[in-house]
């Protein structure tokens, strides 16, 4: 177990997320945040890859106070609302044809499982109601239901819950990063068709000899077939987040797994709670790592309210609204505080603010200057983490720093943590020294028990001075925690 970071002296009454009780915060503004104890601490991961524009931003807590003097609260299955029409039409508009409809929930989880639901009920709207498998990926995190912990495979967080997950509904295929598990032999294209064979392979597994062709994808009735158990859905991260930390996919990658799905007749979505809305520079993951495809659906949240509201949104591409519109005409799902009016005015703001101020060139900007300080600091000859840094990786305002400590290597100098881990060290020392981040264990292999990776995801207006102070102060922290480990 790690430390515990400096506590507070209050007694808590809340069940924490964590074996400490956690210290309180009392204000923040920008990337500053302001503890009980009288520390000033710079959050360097917007919580978790949340706080998009920072705290306190005048022009979202104006729209906030506004919206409260105007309608505070309607029940979205009596009545729409201002905000939430506002800023639907925002998000099909920037999504350059790839969305046709969209609906709102109160955070990521919500997002992808009604992901879930939304595509098992597009299929039973068009009569394809053999359809009810989900495939996903190893070394995936699509949210903390039940339901989203089956898609996903993070050992760790399923594993209090491993007897309660759908095994016969939810499947999995290999997690598309090369630089742990392309084979020495293979180029990047070999590496990529043969996840795309994976999957297909999969595909033909759950559903032998009969699978629905393009032709019978949209509205028509599938012919009479003998297997009854079908593919419908493949689910994956556009970029992989806190499991692996910021995996991008190989060079043709989601091509390659869209072909899959349209030769089958199945769904394609992306989860970007985490690395969508601007986070890696441009408002949708998939605008620089999609290959020049789009999703059938995909989920958004983190980074669409910024921190300043619980809110996430569904998006639809044309197939998935005329196939649920055109049947039942209505979305057969839904959560008392969807659409919420001050939720959607406060995320209607923050994207305001995003483009008006030309936020996503400064998360390029900055983020580049954070890579280039991050890869040249931990890598100098005269740092004592250079041996043991296995990736420096990420865009735009996202960030990460993969460690390996399990490799063997003559230049490696012998570590004993005492039955802790790097990364969540480093997070606990961070912030003793007056810094967020994240720190993980477990993403260098399926099983979840390898690899150390360091987080990074800072408010899209983080400045250059920010950037070195959140770097002296980590590789301060990681050192620390080294020098302690060395034997």
């Amino acid at each position: 177990m790690s430390p515990a970071p400096t506590q507070t002296s209050s007694k808590t009454s809340i069940l924490h997320r964590t074996p400490w009780s956690p210290p309180v915060a009392v204000s923040a503004e920008g990337v500053y945040i302001d503890l009980e104890d009288g520390r000033r601490i710079i959050d360097a991961v917007g919580g978790a890859a949340v706080a998009c524009i920072g705290n306190g931003h005048p022009v979202v807590k104006k729209a906030i106070k506004d919206q409260v003097d105007t309608v505070a609260y309607v029940y979205n299955m009596q009545l729409s609302n201002q905000p939430a029409e506002e800023l639907a039409r925002y998000l099909v508009n920037t999504g350059k044809g790839a969305f046709e409809l969209c609906s709102f929930v109160s955070g990521g989880s919500e997002a992808m499982e009604t992901v879930i639901k939304l595509a098992r009920q597009y299929f039973y709207e068009i009569g394809q109601t053999q359809r009810i498998n989900f495939i996903g990926r190893e070394l995936s995190f699509h949210g903390n239901t039940l339901a989203t912990l089956s898609l996903a495979y993070h050992p760790a967080r399923r594993a209090p819950y491993i007897d309660l997950l759908n095994t016969e509904r939810f499947h999995h295929v290999s997690p598309a990063y090369a630089k742990r598990f392309q084979r020495p032999d293979e180029t990047e294209e070999q590496y990529v068709e043969r996840l795309r064979k994976q999957l297909e392979d999969k595909f033909l597994e759950l559903g032998p000899d009969t699978v629905i062709g393009c032709e019978s994808r949209y509205f028509r009735r599938p012919p009479i077939i003998d297997a009854m158990v079908m593919i419908f859905v493949v689910v994956a991260e556009t970029v992989v987040g806190a499991t692996t930390g910021v995996v991008p996919p190989p060079k043709g990658y989601f091509k390659a797994m869209k072909s899959v799905c349209d030769k089958y007749g199945a769904l394609f979505i992306l989860d970007e709670v985490m690395s969508g809305m601007g986070r890696l520079g441009t408002l949708h993951a998939w605008e620089t790592y999609g290959d020049g495809v789009t999703p059938d659906l995909q989920a958004v949240a983190k980074g669409l309210g910024g921190g300043y509201v619980s809110i996430g949104a569904v998006l639809m591409s044309k197939r998935v609204a005329d196939g649920i519109r055109d049947q039942a005409g209505f979305m057969k799902h839904g959560h008392t505080y969807q659409a919420h009016p001050i939720a959607c005015a406060a995320s209607l703001a923050v994207q305001n603010v995003v483009t008006s101020e030309n936020l996503l060139e400064n998360a390029r900007t900055q983020g580049a200057y954070l890579s280039s300080l991050l890869s040249s600091r931990l890598r100098s000859p005269t740092s004592p983490l250079a041996p043991f840094v296995f990736d420096v990786r990420g865009s735009g305002a996202w960030w990460a720093v993969e460690f390996d400590f399990d490799t063997p290597s003559p230049d490696k100098p012998s570590v004993d943590f005492k039955g802790g881990n790097f990364g969540t060290l480093v997070q606990a020392k961070c912030l003793d020294n007056g810094l967020v981040i994240m720190g993980f264990h477990g993403g260098a292999n399926v099983e979840g028990t390898k690899g150390d990776h360091t987080m990074f995801s800072p408010a899209y207006n983080v400045t250059k001075e920010q950037v070195e102070e959140i770097v002296d102060r980590f590789v301060k922290s990681a050192e620390e925690v080294l020098s302690k480990a060395l034997v």
